[in-house]
């Protein structure tokens, strides 16, 4: 089993900053990716960004060019930058491990383990 954890949620003004984390433990899997995915209320959760094992990067349109998303597999973590938020990231951040070997998918459904999620929330 895999065990997600997040953290570094929280209430910012609009412009602000936040940088997610999602510890992993357990079992690990080799040529993973991770992703993060948000769910506002009311919506259904929706795709951010995912990197893959060998580092190659997407995102989505919406928040392209403000978030980046990283990796630091000694300490098998991934990160999200937020930079310039604005009131509609205002969300639940969950991140996720997609277990089948070099696949980089934005589909939530192709995700095998989730966190429990951490709460961002933009002033205006």
């Amino acid at each position: 089993q895999v065990q997600l954890v997040e953290s570094g949620g929280g209430l910012v003004q609009a412009g602000g900053s936040l940088r997610l984390s999602c510890a992993a433990s357990g079992r690990t899997f080799s040529s993973s990716a991770m992703g993060w995915f948000r769910q506002a209320p009311g919506k259904e959760r929706e795709f951010v960004a995912v990197i893959s094992w060998t580092n190659n990067t997407a995102y989505a349109d919406s928040v392209k060019g403000r978030f980046t998303i990283s990796r630091d597999r000694t300490k098998n973590t991934v990160y999200l930058q937020m930079n310039t938020l604005k009131p509609e990231d205002t969300a639940v951040y969950y991140c996720a491990l997609d277990t089948t070997p070099w696949r980089t998918s934005s589909n939530r459904v192709e995700y095998d383990y989730w966190g429990q999620g951490t709460q961002v929330t933009v002033s205006s």
